[in-house]
């Protein structure tokens, strides 16, 4: 499997460039800041939703190097995304994410949500120094679709009538809103037109759909090892994905185990033995290659480049990551 970062050699640079200004940027307040900025913006991290920041402003900007609000941009989405985890892991009491420990866990529940309000404070505060509205209202959005996502999730625990489609709704709102809007965000900045920066948005948007629906089957797929925290979580805490949704189809027993949330000594156990003997997996990952493909064909009407080409890799290594 290809590493995410090796995808991302015609940002590389920038990308150095980012994690410097970020800690900066964020830690120059306070010593608890510097110390949460330091252990959220040091080495760890894929950078994912930055890279795909600075990929499309570099394939959307040809002829000439990418602008300050280009990088800006970048590091606000990154600010967006860290705020949003910062705030996920106190809803989730988790003390590690990817085998590292969190700010909850660091600092406790005070200093954690007030470390997430403080960055998604900070990032709507350069959002509009950026000076262009269209961005500020896009960037806005996603901000209140990461509440709404988070909120959805929680309302519809355990919930075995969740449709397909609602479960769609709040991974756009929890993962793709963000990639699709900061996409479309930088195709503004490079001033494209109005088609362009629709098939950016829909690129993001599609593109993190995807991530999402895999980072689901993973849950069932995964070593804890692998995950960073236990396999079969989301089910365990009633976020009913799309696996559990499909096999939902062919194993009516699963909706009883559900419905009494596990209440009795190995109802989980058998809960995600149905899930593995069901189609759910398989269908699921029907579902993310779906979303590649769609993925891949908006981005390809943009010109040749090594960064539109970062782009389309991209849609085949979230894949990837389930093999």
């Amino acid at each position: 499997m290809t590493p995410a970062t090796s995808l991302f050699t015609p940002v590389e640079a920038d990308l150095q460039i980012l994690a410097e200004n970020l800690k900066q940027l964020v830690g120059n307040r306070h010593p608890i800041l510097y110390a949460a900025a330091e252990h959220l913006f040091g080495a760890g991290g894929k950078r994912i939703r930055p890279a795909i920041v600075l990929l499309v402003s570099r394939a959307t900007m040809l002829t000439q190097d990418i602008t300050p609000r280009h990088r800006r941009l970048a590091e606000i989405t990154e600010m967006i995304h860290t705020a949003s985890l910062v705030h996920d892991d106190v809803v989730d009491e988790s003390n590690m994410r990817r085998g590292v420990p969190t700010v909850h866990g660091l600092f406790g529940n005070r200093i954690a949500i007030l470390a997430g309000d403080f960055l998604f404070a900070q990032s709507s505060w350069y959002l509009a120094n950026l000076d262009n509205l269209d961005v500020v209202k896009l960037l806005s959005e996603v901000i209140m679709d990461l509440a709404a996502g988070e909120i959805q999730q929680g309302l519809n625990r355990f919930d075995t009538s969740l449709s397909t489609e609602t479960y769609i709704e709040k991974s756009y709102y929890k993962t793709a809103s963000l990639i699709a809007n900061s996409s479309k965000a930088a195709g503004l900045l490079s001033e494209v037109s109005p088609e362009r920066a629709e098939n950016l948005y829909c690129y993001g948007r599609h593109l993190g759909l995807a991530f999402q629906i895999v980072d689901d089957i993973l849950d069932f797929t995964s070593s804890t090892d692998t995950l960073g925290k236990p396999a079969g979580s989301d089910l365990k805490s009633g976020n009913l994905t799309a696996p559990v949704l499909f096999a939902l189809e062919e194993k009516p027993y699963l909706e009883v185990l559900i419905e009494r949330e596990f209440a009795q000594e190995g109802d989980l156990e058998q809960a995600l033995r149905l899930v593995q003997d069901s189609q759910g997996i398989q269908r699921a990952r029907e579902l993310a290659a779906e979303h590649t493909k769609l993925a891949a064909e908006h981005i390809a009407t943009l010109e040749p480049s090594a960064s539109r080409q970062a782009l389309i890799n991209l849609t085949d290594y979230v894949l990837s990551r389930l093999y």
